[in-house]
């Protein structure tokens, strides 16, 4: 049986709160304590009482599985929400497209040409040098200087030419003189 492909873009597919955990791989638990406690909400239904049911999107499962995977990787969970708080508030893409570093206790974003620490609200810790551009300016800059050269020995090779006329032309007017 063909595994059935999800569509994150289809807006109107939702999850019970059970297949959110089940497909995140958490315990029903540990989602209901997130969602009563901010951390993720259902976007497509919350629970409004007894017997109401929450009702998750794709995105929201993207969030849960970075949580999940923050977790695993020994981030408390104090720091995971500072680190959901930062991302919602600065990433404009799904959370699951941010490029993050995990080092010791510390959650690093990397945004552009920046690393920012997500768990400290944002304080930069190290700029990236980008590299990926590195061997297109070296050739280009050789393209050029080859460039420069060759018109500089073009140049020199006219200008010896024109001087070069310039004292062939009265040796060659003498000789039609004196015949």
């Amino acid at each position: 049986m063909a595994a059935e492909r999800v569509d994150q873009f289809d807006s109107s597919r939702t999850f019970s709160g059970t297949h959110a955990a089940s497909i995140v791989g958490i315990t029903y638990r540990q989602l209901d304590y997130w969602a009563r406690t901010d951390l993720v909400r259902p976007s497509a239904h919350d629970a409004s009482g007894s017997g109401s049911r929450r009702e998750y999107v794709y995105r929201d499962l993207l969030e849960l599985k970075v949580i999940k995977n923050l977790l695993d990787a020994g981030i408390k969970l104090e720091s995971v929400r500072a680190v959901f708080n930062y991302l919602r508030r600065h990433v404009t893409t799904d959370v699951a497209a941010a490029h993050v570093v995990i080092s010791g206790k510390s959650v690093v974003l990397c945004d552009g040409e920046h690393l920012i620490d997500a768990v400290r609200n944002g304080q930069g810790v190290l700029n990236v040098l980008p590299l990926a551009n590195v061997k297109q300016e070296l050739d280009a800059s050789i393209t050029e200087l080859k460039k420069k050269e060759r018109d500089e020995y073009v140049a020199r090779q006219k200008d010896f030419n024109a001087r070069l006329t310039k004292i062939a032309a009265p040796a060659t007017a003498t000789r039609r003189n004196a015949r």
